[in-house]
């Protein structure tokens, strides 16, 4: 089991940027399927962003060119920066990751964009 505990949320308005980190509780060398997910109140849960180990990223056409994925594994954590933020990327973001072929989830934080 890995816990991932997600920091960086918060209040900011439109056009303006934050950095979500994900930090896991073992080594991210050994978690694969890194992604993050993002589940606006009222609508399932969607997938924004993935890296792989080797560090080939993909991103949902909603957040391409705005959003930007990277593994740092000498901080052992897995980034989410975010530009040109828009009301409709409200939601509440989820770190997720795979070791040993369980899926594992953070417990979330609250982007909210808005003026």
């Amino acid at each position: 089991q890995v816990q991932l505990v997600e920091s960086g949320g918060g209040l900011v308005q439109p056009g303006e940027s934050l950095t979500l980190s994900c930090a896991p509780s073992r080594s991210i060398a050994v978690i694969n399927g890194m992604a993050w997910y993002r589940q606006i109140s009222g609508k399932e849960r969607e997938w924004v962003a993935s890296v792989v180990s080797g560090g080939a990223t993909n991103y949902a056409d909603s957040v391409k060119g705005r959003f930007t994925i990277w593994r740092d594994n000498a901080r052992d954590r897995l980034t989410l920066q975010m530009n040109n933020l828009k009301p409709e990327d409200t939601a509440v973001y989820y770190c997720k990751g795979v070791y040993r072929g369980r899926t594992c989830w953070g417990q979330g934080t609250q982007v909210t964009v808005s003026s």
